[in-house]
């Protein structure tokens, strides 16, 4: 596509029958809306890094349902049209799957107009008998942004996605969508032609659709929580649905009450509390595919500024979803030192050629934590299967190479991206090399030397993309705190309190003589060629924004910055004494970047 000469077309077609002066232009991508002086419709400038790696997703998403596409046809040809592939497979859905036929395999009515004009879902394979040549073609995409607001998220899918046919833009506020479809005509032809926005309760709208979109997209402010049920029915099988949740406070352990009651997880305070939101996330999403006989497959799950936000491809299988309890563990926290231990739900054992299920083996841990003596907390339950497809994050990270021009924040995302690639994939959660000196009261060894130190006795060591200290390691915990024993003899520490946790960890032998000795993997491949993996934010007040609607004062200088407050201040007829309004300056005390 000649990029130039497609925008200067647009240009030529865009609608501009209201006046501009009353909007501000705001280009990201390809894509340009108008936004209006007075926060009536929200949007946020930080969530450019959310849009871009959505787009590299969806880019890669759209490359592989061509590709399974056409490898489904290839084994339809080998077997035959009257042997259908029985087997659990995540191209075509066995029998026993929900089929909306009328009625779903639980009996519960469904709306029988669905059954005449459904999309083909990316797998391509129908509930029905094929009929002509028409069933065997791949239709395009069809996308839906449940809350789309100024619709941005929406225009960059339809403008820079190829092989989308129709995105849905929905939104239940009326001044939303008015702004929406005055964006939509605002970006041309191309725009009005596969971008329709509808004034719509997004919940309702999903239940009525089931099984209708390859792609749903959720990016509420706040939590997903209210959309999940309805959301994972309307994705066709093998789509894929992008969640964001911004209530980081609640997920992290801020108020677990508020979280157990949101997401039917209860969330622990340590440092891997975010790859434990995107774990408590990814569980809540499970629970509710499994309501209707589905299941989720992540391809990529990250954690950037201040939400957490997570892609997963949904197939519908009723033996598939038995296994759930096996992705399933509670954490077990000790209160006094780092350790952590994970209790899977469920089992399986293996007899007379049958695979049966059982409650998982328990307790995972005494009452007393081996290595310090203290009590446990008990969290979950957590997603403790893999939270990425490296083979995806591969994908996605060399086409965001390949189209580098294509993406705002190239930089931010390519370097979270490479950090991902790096991780341990099947090693739930992670350690913070400083807590754990800081529970012994020592200087803290490298990163390289203690990431060697555990090569050499034998295990695996990576480091992970939510935090440049965090250490993703298959080694048991008696094996970490022997090697920092080991390290503790060469850099004595002060005599501390007996009763302390890193005094009764320091007082036992070590069993394993560490080597801290240089390991040839001790540094990845992206520190070896010096990639930059952990970048800071562009610009101060990088972080979350005020809602629409709720007005702009003074007191939300360190969220947004003085010059936003000043700006919004100039368009107001305020009779604010001035005394009040000097509030607005910008205090040193009070910069820096907002994450939550």
């Amino acid at each position: 596509m000649d990029k130039e000469k497609t925008r200067d077309e647009e240009k030529q077609q865009k609608d501009t029958s209201f006046d501009l002066n009353d909007y501000t232009i705001i280009k990201e991508g390809e894509a340009e809306i108008l936004m209006h002086s007075k926060n009536q419709v929200f949007y946020n400038k930080t969530q450019v890094n959310n849009r871009d790696m959505s787009i590299a997703v969806l880019r890669t998403f759209i490359s592989q349902r061509k590709l399974e596409h056409e490898s489904m046809l290839d084994r339809r040809v080998k077997t035959g049209p009257k042997v259908p592939d029985k087997s659990v497979s995540e191209m075509e859905p066995p029998a026993d799957s929900v089929q909306y036929n009328g009625k779903s395999n639980d009996g519960y009515e469904l709306l029988e107009e669905m059954s005449s004009d459904e999309p083909c879902s990316i797998s391509g394979a129908p509930t029905r008998n094929l009929q002509g040549k028409d069933r065997e073609e791949l239709k395009p995409a069809r996308v839906l942004e449940a809350l789309s607001a100024s619709g941005l998220r929406a225009l960059r899918y339809a403008r820079e996605v190829e092989g989308i046919g129709q995105v849905v833009a929905l939104d239940n506020d009326k001044v939303s969508v008015e702004a929406c479809r005055r964006n939509i005509r605002f970006n041309g032809a191309v725009a009005c032609s596969k971008l329709e926005s509808h004034l719509a309760d997004a919940r309702v709208y999903m239940l009525t659709h089931p099984k209708e979109f390859d792609v749903v997209d959720l990016d509420p402010y706040g939590s997903p929580s209210l959309f999940l049920d309805s959301a994972v029915q309307s994705v066709a099988d093998g789509g894929i649905l992008m969640c964001t949740a911004t209530d980081l406070a609640v997920l992290c352990g801020g108020n677990g009450e508020v979280c157990y009651s949101k997401y039917g997880s209860y969330p622990l305070r340590g440092k891997y509390c975010h790859e434990m939101a995107l774990r408590i996330l990814l569980a809540c999403i499970e629970s509710h595919a499994n309501r209707y006989k589905r299941y989720i497959v992540p391809v990529l799950s990250v954690q950037m500024d201040f939400y957490v936000r997570v892609f997963v491809r949904i197939y519908s299988s009723a033996s598939a979803m038995k296994n759930t309890p096996l992705k399933l563990s509670y954490v077990y926290q000790c209160t006094g030192c780092d350790s952590f231990h994970l209790q899977p739900v469920g089992r399986t054992i293996s007899k007379d050629n049958r695979l049966r299920y059982h409650p998982g083996f328990g307790p995972a841990v005494p009452q007393e934590c081996s290595d310090c003596g203290k009590k446990f907390n008990m969290g979950g339950p957590i997603w403790s299967a893999p939270i990425h497809d490296q083979e995806w994050v591969a994908a996605v990270l060399a086409d965001v190479k390949s189209m580098k021009e294509w993406y705002p924040a190239y930089d931010r995302i390519c370097a979270v991206l490479t950090a991902i690639s790096e991780e341990l994939p099947d090693v739930p959660l992670f350690l913070s090399l400083h807590n754990i000196s800081a529970t012994l009261k020592c200087t803290s060894p490298s990163a390289v030397m203690f990431h060697s130190a555990v090569i050499n006795a034998g295990y695996r060591i990576s480091g992970t993309h939510m935090n440049p200290l965090g250490l993703k390691t298959d080694a048991p915990m008696h094996t970490i705190w022997d090697i920092m024993r080991c390290w503790v003899k060469n850099h004595p520490v002060k005599a501390q309190p007996s009763n302390q946790a890193g005094s009764v960890i320091l007082a036992k032998e070590p069993v394993l003589q560490a080597n801290f000795a240089q390991a040839v993997a001790s540094l990845s491949k992206a520190q070896a060629k010096k990639v930059a993996r952990f970048l800071p934010n562009p610009e101060r007040h990088w972080g979350p924004k005020l809602r629409a609607g709720r007005q702009i004062t003074g007191k939300h200088v360190s969220l947004l910055g003085t010059k936003a407050v000043n700006a919004f201040s100039s368009f107001e007829d305020s009779d604010e004494p001035a005394a009040k309004r000097k509030r607005t300056e910008d205090p040193d005390s009070n910069g820096g970047d907002t994450l939550y």
